[in-house]
């Protein structure tokens, strides 16, 4: 399953684009190495026009975000598992042409299709705010390898000794800690204890639901009911890991931004909206594999071939578990806008202090709704 973390929200708009207050400030990031990414202030024109020619807008998507297909396309692109398998030399390769593209250095004959292949390439494998290659586990395009064994295993060891269903449920949020870290959001980082304390809590939640469950429901119901308790045990963790590992937006507000991308104030409502709609994603992704799968092995155990060769179990769970996740983390991700939106309405009604500093800071010119970048 893909875990609970977030990607980051970036606000910085980069050379190309028509803002010459903050050209220095993109400078400054070519030099240090970094590529950097924003997300996302849909619409945005997929190209710019640099001295009379046009040029691809790297700062913005490739497929629009404000309808649910072009996320979804959007999403296939960088969650596809084959990227995973990059050398690091084609990785630095894609950051390299994207860097000399935006200095309108790229080789002669360079075309459109090679950019965009560059940018999902280095979108898959480096950070959105350092610009620092992420370590392999923790990259978006390793979610299906690592999720389809992990969920494959907790779905087939669910009613086997108690040890092997902590170890299961312990190495799942183990991997869930270690994306969550990869993914950290600069510009509001996680202290070490915080990181600890959220891990630690998943975990807890992860290992008394599955357990508890375990133990209750032995002999009291089917073994088809059985079978979902590995879900309930990573709805759970979801709940609980995903609040704590953005504490710091919940405490102190995410920032949110006119249709420009102007930052504006913090809000906590924002923060909360966000973090809400992440945590059904998580859930949501997880849920047809969690559930579908008990049903078939629950008829297919029952058959001579498999009852002939049980160790063929595990194996075709995990690859059906990374058949539906290959097609479903694209989809979760795709489900709500990362560009989230809350009406100032509700911010006066929710968030009055919020609200005042906006009105200040907008002198009389409050826009109806503002923007956020909701992370994933």
């Amino acid at each position: 399953m893909m875990p609970a973390h977030s990607v980051v929200p970036v606000q910085t708009r980069l050379a190309e684009l028509p803002r010459p207050r903050r050209r220095a400030r993109a400078a400054s990031r070519y030099q240090c190495g970094a590529v950097p990414r924003v997300q996302y202030n849909d619409p945005v024109s997929t190209s710019v026009k640099i001295m009379g020619q046009e040029r691809i807008n790297l700062d913005a998507p490739r497929y629009s975000q404000s309808e649910f297909t072009g996320r979804l396309r959007h999403f296939l692109g960088i969650t596809d598992w084959r990227l995973c398998f990059k050398s690091d030399a084609e990785l630095n390769h894609a950051k390299d042409i994207l860097q000399k593209y935006r200095l309108g250095q790229e080789p002669p004959g360079t075309t459109e299709e090679v950019i965009w292949q560059a940018k999902r390439v280095y979108e898959s494998a480096f950070h959105p705010d350092t610009g620092e290659k992420q370590n392999l586990i923790g990259r978006m395009s390793f979610q299906v390898p690592g999720g389809m064994l992990l969920t494959g295993a907790m779905l087939t060891f669910y009613n086997i000794l108690d040890h092997t269903v902590v170890f299961w449920q312990w190495a799942n949020q183990s991997f869930n800690a270690l994306v969550n870290y990869t993914n950290r959001n600069a510009k509001s980082p996680l202290t070490v204890e915080q990181m600890g304390i959220a891990y630690v809590s998943a975990t807890t939640a992860a290992l008394a639901t599955a357990l508890g469950l375990k133990s209750y429901l032995s002999g009291r119901v089917s073994s088809l009911v059985q079978r979902y308790v590995p879900f309930a045990a990573v709805a759970a963790a979801n709940c609980i890991n995903i609040p704590l590992m953005r504490q710091n937006e919940i405490v102190n507000g995410i920032v949110v931004c006119d249709e420009n991308g102007n930052e504006l104030v913090n809000s906590k409502v924002a923060a909360a909206k966000g973090i809400s709609q992440v945590v059904f994603s998580r859930i949501f992704m997880a849920a047809p594999g969690m559930t579908i799968l008990p049903v078939i092995m629950e008829r297919l155990e029952k058959q001579n071939w498999l009852r002939n060769y049980p160790k063929l179990n595990a194996p075709f769970q995990m690859l059906m578990c990374g058949v539906i996740l290959t097609f479903m983390t694209p989809t979760a991700c795709a489900v709500f806008n990362q560009r989230c939106s809350i009406s100032t309405a509700t911010l006066a009604r929710l968030e009055p202090d919020a609200h005042k500093e906006l009105e200040k800071k907008c002198a009389g010119n409050m826009p109806a709704v503002v923007y956020f970048n909701k992370g994933l």
